[in-house]
Order: structure tokens, then C-alpha cells, then sequence
């Protein structure tokens, strides 16, 4: 009878308030929020990469439906998983964005930094408080670089062999009954352990886009105060330089702040610069 009675907070704040604010960064739960002022239709991918991605959507309108009103959930596991791969910079992370914004629902990135302990034991505690707190939110958790979490299990040499083997095993198991939707990406696919691949519902690749579509991200990445040079094409940028999402906005930035400098005139040697840093980034040959 001498012990305190403690309220949990998120309880006492919707009795108080109404609602439940999203958490914050911290080791209880160490993820941070997604959130982009883009819209769905400023996502510029493969038409193939679109098209899977349809069944992420679909799911979040009618997953609770298929499993109860249609009688599946004694056949089907709760939840939903995938695996977005591919090189980096090609909207991986920004897609995890836009399908929690279209769908209504939070993203949370996992940071791993917090998660990953050299201390045998604490990763899986780390990532249990992740998953007690997403259950039953429809909350959409992404995992960034997901192979440092979930990659392949090696053979048993030594006791730290084994404790590695056998934390992969506990994430594999938690994720397979987490009852939301978890997403992780991998800049190379054959880095993540066979057993996880068996157990997605997608697996979905982001490849480096085509000319076309490399055009669409030239454009949209321009600043709307922005004049381009006299005689400046995108359309030859698009075509001669093979470059990322992520990669063409980074060359934009580096020319835009240019032509601030520049009476507001966007002009093709800075693009080119801008192109060029981006290349040797990458280790390739201007």
C-alpha cells in the first residue's frame, strides 16, 4: 500500500487533450519522424516501382478489412513488410514518406545508431521498445540501411557468432508478428539474410531513372525563382549525365546558390560543376 500510482503519460494526455502526440527521439524509443512538404504526385520513379508500390496503399485502406470482415486472419500474418533496394539516392526514403502522408499514417525512422549495442542482449531490448510502441498505432516504421540490422547470418566460429545469429533470429521473429507495416531499405538486396526475403510481402526495386524520368527530376528541382542561361537545355543534362534523384537535387542546390549570387540566373557552368561534384562522390570519371 505504500507503493505510487503512476499514470502512464500518453494515457493522461489523452484524457487531458484529446490525443496522443507522436513520441520523440530517445532511448525509449529511439526513432524520429518522416515528414515532406512533397505530395505523392511529385514522386518520380519507374512506372514498375509505382505500380508495386499500389499494394502498400492498398493495404493500408483495406487490411483490417481483409482480415476480419473477410475471415483471413487465421490464414494470413498480421501486418505488412517490405523491402524497398536499390542505389543510393533513388527515393527510397522519401517514398517511405509520402506513403505514410497518402495513407494518413506516421513514418518513424529507426535510428540505428540508438539501436545497435555492442553489449550482448541490449539491440534486442532496443528494438522490442520500438515495436511495444508501434502495435496497434498504425504507425509505418522504416528501417534506413536495414543489412546493419538484418543481414546475414554467419557460421557459428565463437560465442559472438552465436549471440549475432541468434539476434538475428529474435528480429526476424518480431518483425514477422509486428501488426503494422515495416519497411526496410538496402542499398543491395544481397546483403540481407535469405530468411528475411522469404517473409516479405513486397520486394521492390528503385532503379536509377531513365532519361525521361531524370528530364522530370531537372525540372521539378529547379528553384521557381530561377532563370536558366540563355541556351541552357535540362533535356541534354538528363540525357548525358546518369544521375539519382538525390544526386540531381544536390547539383541543383550547388548552381541555385550560385545564382543568387548571379541576379537570380541559373547558368550551365555551375550546373555542370554541380554535376561533376556529384560524379566524384560517386567515384566516376567527368
Amino acid at each position: 500500500m505504500s507503493g505510487r500510482l503512476l499514470l502512464d503519460p500518453e494515457f493522461a494526455e489523452w484524457v487531458l487533450m484529446g490525443r496522443v502526440s507522436p513520441p520523440g527521439l530517445s532511448m525509449d524509443f529511439p526513432a524520429q519522424r518522416i515528414e515532406t512538404y512533397l505530395s505523392w504526385e511529385d514522386l518520380v520513379l519507374h512506372p514498375l516501382t509505382l505500380h508495386q508500390l499500389q499494394e502498400i496503399k492498398i493495404w493500408c485502406r483495406s487490411g483490417q478489412r481483409l482480415l476480419h470482415e473477410w475471415g483471413m486472419a487465421g490464414r494470413l500474418r498480421p501486418g505488412y513488410r517490405a523491402l524497398f533496394y536499390g542505389p543510393p539516392g533513388t527515393g527510397k526514403t522519401i517514398t517511405a514518406g509520402l506513403l505514410g502522408k497518402a495513407t494518413e499514417r506516421p513514418v518513424f525512422r529507426i535510428d540505428l545508431s540508438m539501436v545497435v549495442s555492442k553489449y550482448i542482449g541490449e539491440t534486442e531490448k532496443n528494438l522490442s521498445r520500438v515495436f511495444e510502441r508501434a502495435e496497434r498505432r498504425n504507425w509505418i516504421l522504416f528501417f534506413d540501411e536495414a543489412d546493419a540490422l538484418f543481414g546475414k547470418r554467419t557460421e557459428t566460429r565463437n560465442a559472438h557468432d552465436r549471440y549475432a545469429n541468434q539476434e538475428t533470429a529474435y528480429l526476424l521473429q518480431r518483425i514477422e508478428t509486428f501488426d503494422g507495416i515495416a519497411i526496410l531499405a538496402s542499398n543491395m538486396r544481397q546483403n540481407l539474410d535469405e530468411a528475411f526475403l522469404r517473409r516479405f510481402e513486397s520486394v521492390i526495386y528503385f532503379p536509377l531513372p531513365r532519361p525521361e524520368e531524370r528530364l522530370q527530376l531537372w525540372q521539378r528541382a529547379l528553384p521557381p525563382l530561377a532563370t536558366l542561361e540563355p541556351g541552357l537545355e535540362l533535356a541534354d543534362f538528363a540525357q548525358r549525365y546518369e544521375l539519382s534523384g538525390g544526386a540531381i537535387v544536390n547539383a541543383v542546390r550547388y548552381a541555385a546558390l550560385h545564382a543568387i549570387e548571379n541576379g537570380g540566373v541559373l547558368k550551365r557552368v555551375d550546373l555542370v560543376e554541380g554535376v561533376e561534384r556529384e560524379l566524384r562522390k560517386e567515384g566516376k570519371s567527368v
